[in-house]
């Protein structure tokens, strides 16, 4: 039986009890730094009032890039399907002969 952990992250200033896997509470506390390094950005450089309006922002940039991954990623692997297509056609040339 996996041993759950008991942890607080904090957030935009509140703290936020979770039960995780221990594999997945460095990733957490990573993600928690960051959101928090964000929002600090925000609030520097826009004249942002609410919390709420300063995580929805947060929330869009993170889940834009994770987006953008996606989309590079299916890029990467449509070019690389091509290539093996390309590959596999001048093999299939050099064999036939």
């Amino acid at each position: 039986m996996d041993e759950k952990l008991k942890i607080r992250i904090s957030i935009a200033d509140r703290m936020y009890p979770l039960t995780v896997d221990p594999s997945q509470e460095e990733g957490l506390r990573r993600a928690s730094k960051k959101i928090d390094a964000m929002i600090r950005q925000f609030e520097e450089n826009y004249a942002v009032r609410d919390k709420q309006d300063v995580l929805a922002m947060c929330a869009l940039q993170f889940a834009s890039q994770l987006e953008q991954k996606q989309i590079d990623t299916t890029a990467d692997s449509s070019d690389a399907h091509e290539r093996l297509k390309e590959l596999n056609a001048r093999l299939a040339a050099y064999l036939s002969k």
